[in-house]
């Protein structure tokens, strides 16, 4: 099976990528992150990035004269570090069309809710956790999906759903859904590690193990 080079996209604190790099690092998986890019240059992402020594970049679109020359960018970063994989860690910004078809179906994203509920532009962060309340539903969870042009939109990989309480708070709620996030994220690049995702149209197959 070809490695799977992992770029990580992050706007913010960077625990998640640190998480999956360091359990990238510990397992026996063909799979390693090479490279951070960041939109923020107070992320503090940048500075665990150092400390685990993997290349990162700052990457604003603010210093480029159109998008095409952002994406372009963006692209020849990717390519100059074999990158073959991206995830999403808490990256605030919409990745360009031309970035999400160069990696169709190889870009990952994580959202705090059980998608399609609680998606779509404006929906991050706390803002899911107070839809959800507001909602009344009873269930709520953690969607990890493929990226494509529409927010929160992908083909679903793994949902894991965590129970709604009468005595929630948006804060509450926030921290029992953050403490599966993590695993979530690592079993579903470990999913595409060992060459077990199969994506049918909107729909993706988890094929069996030790599949070549």
């Amino acid at each position: 099976m070809i490695p799977l080079r992992i770029a990580f996209l992050v706007s913010g604190n960077g625990t998640l990528f640190e998480y999956i790099s360091e359990q990238l690092r510990e397992s026996d998986l063909n799979a390693s992150s090479v490279l951070l890019l960041s939109s923020n240059p107070d992320a503090p992402a940048l500075d665990r990035a150092k400390r685990l020594d993997i290349p990162s970049l700052l990457v604003q679109r603010s210093e480029f004269a159109s998008g095409d020359a952002f994406s372009d960018a963006i692209i020849d970063v990717l390519e100059q570090h074999n990158v073959n994989f991206v995830c999403l860690a808490g990256y605030m910004k919409r990745v360009p069309s031309a970035i999400v078809q160069k990696f169709h179906n190889r870009m990952l994203n994580i959202h705090p809710a059980l998608l399609p509920a609680f998606g779509g532009k404006g929906m991050f962060g706390r803002h899911v956790h107070e839809a959800v309340l507001e909602s009344g539903v009873r269930v709520t969870g953690v969607t990890v999906h493929l990226v494509d042009e529409e927010y929160d939109h992908g083909p679903i990989v793994l949902q894991r759903a965590v129970f709604v309480m009468v005595d929630d708070t948006p804060e509450t709620l926030e921290h029992r859904v953050h403490e599966i996030e993590y695993q979530i994220y690592m079993d579903a690049i470990r999913l595409f590690a060992q060459n077990r995702i199969q994506v049918e149209g909107r729909r993706v197959r988890i094929l069996p193990g030790n599949h070549a």
